[in-house]
């Protein structure tokens, strides 16, 4: 049966109103690369993947990143600059036989119209390994360009033989910034405006997630509209996310990061859960948090727990692979480790000691029995001469100069005898390089 014309009416007329009243991300999804928020380290001007796409040369790609990155928004820019024809499945709901009735659909259109296909796999780490074996072929003769966007670690989720044959392209969070200019253009989009704080405030606790951001500023529209307004002000923003806004200004960031180290250089647990609980609630970089543990694991810990720093380092990739507010956990695992770690600056003061030496006296010549002598001619100059290997002596060390004659007298690291460094001090005693 043929449709009427005022079949065709109505059809346009329904599709009009369920775009209408799509969400708010959905309906600000970019159509080009330009108009994508962040993500300059690929899209910015000579950057990999603009240029892979503008010269309609990209092959199969993962996209890998957070979610509210833009991994389907870029998806969709990226074949709005291609002729091939774009087609999306989602792995949480498509079979075997959808993916070979897609391959089947796209080797009649390459042969019928010289067209390539380009297949958009949402969530393909939740592909089995038969489902992605299915793919491969496809993807090996050039007759997809597959582009699979996931928030998982491809090299754990995602079949090595596809994983080998596709470009990694990693999305990062959003930054305050980016959000600030994706906020002003939902705004815009509502017919709305927004104070800076509400919009701040929606920005920071949107921790990266361009989605969540948008999705918190309908709210807020809906809420300022209600009260007869079109300024979204901050109670709406807080309103629209359920939490008050903690903010301090620039004196405030100083002092405050001040008294969360000094906390847990005093071995005060509660502070140090305390202080961080202040940053993270102020929407405080969860990343500045991570780099200022990491620091302290070495500077006030040091070699007294030396698994400090290993700690402070998994936290700190804690907050690059999970993210705000997971990554919570994290961090407040490591405060109490680092708080109620054994305390030593030996690290630190022996750092400050060799660098001033450096920087203050003649920087000595390399001792001679030091030198390489691997090169040709290297020991007729006489360098490694009288050099002294240390596994040839029972006691694994021996009495040998390492240190230039300027400071060979000098010691820079002197064990405090906490934690650990009790243990090291005994073993380091017995150690005695300078020749008698």
């Amino acid at each position: 049966m043929t449709p009427s014309p005022g079949d065709d009416l109505f059809a346009a007329a329904a599709s009009q109103r369920l775009e209408s009243r799509q969400p708010l991300a959905a309906r600000l999804r970019p159509a080009s690369l330009d108009d994508i928020v962040g993500q300059e380290h690929l899209l910015g001007p000579g950057k990999p993947l603009r240029t892979l796409v503008e010269g309609d040369r990209l092959s199969s790609a993962l996209f890998w990143g957070p979610p509210g990155t833009g991994k389907t928004t870029l998806a969709r820019a990226v074949a709005a600059h291609t002729e091939k024809v774009f087609v999306q499945l989602s792995a949480v709901t498509a079979t075997v036989k959808d993916v070979r009735e897609t391959i089947a659909t796209a080797r009649q259109r390459l042969g019928e119209q010289g067209r390539g296909t380009i297949l958009f796999l949402d969530e393909i780490h939740r592909f089995n390994k038969a489902q992605q074996d299915a793919l491969l072929p496809a993807v090996e003769d050039g007759l997809v360009v597959l582009v699979g966007a996931t928030t998982e670690n491809p090299y754990f989720e995602v079949n090595a033989p596809l994983r080998s044959r596709s470009t990694l392209f990693r999305l990062e969070l959003l930054s305050v910034d980016a959000l600030h200019g994706l906020l002003r253009r939902g705004l815009e989009a509502e017919s709305a405006t927004g104070t800076k704080e509400a919009l701040t405030h929606l920005a920071e606790r949107a921790n990266g997630d361009g989605r969540q951001a948008l999705t918190a500023l309908e709210v807020a529209v809906a809420l300022a509209k209600g009260g007869g307004r079109d300024e979204v002000r901050l109670p709406d923003a807080e309103a629209a996310l359920g939490t008050n806004a903690l903010r301090y200004g620039v004196d405030e960031h100083y002092d405050v990061i001040s008294a969360f180290i000094k906390s847990i250089r005093g071995s005060d647990a509660d502070a140090g859960l305390y202080w961080l609980a202040r940053m993270v609630e102020a929407g405080e970089d969860a990343r500045f948090i991570a780099r200022r543990l990491v620091i302290l694991a070495s500077e006030d810990v040091g070699m007294a727990d030396p698994m400090s720093l290993v700690v402070a380092n998994a936290a700190a990739h804690a907050v690059e692979f999970v993210g705000l507010p997971e990554a919570g956990y994290n961090l407040a695992q490591a405060v109490i480790h680092l708080a109620t770690a054994p305390k030593s600056n030996s690290a630190a003061k022996g750092w400050w000691s060799a660098q001033t030496d450096v920087r203050e006296r003649p920087a000595g010549e390399v001792p001679a029995h030091l030198r390489d002598a691997h090169y040709q001619g290297a020991q007729a100059l006489g360098h490694g001469k009288g050099y002294r290997y240390p596994h040839d002596d029972p006691r694994g060390w021996v009495e040998q100069q390492y240190l230039p004659d300027e400071v060979r007298d000098q010691t820079y690291y002197e064990p405090s005898g906490h934690g650990f460094e009790a243990d090291l001090q005994a073993r380091v005693s017995r150690i005695d390089h300078r020749e008698s």
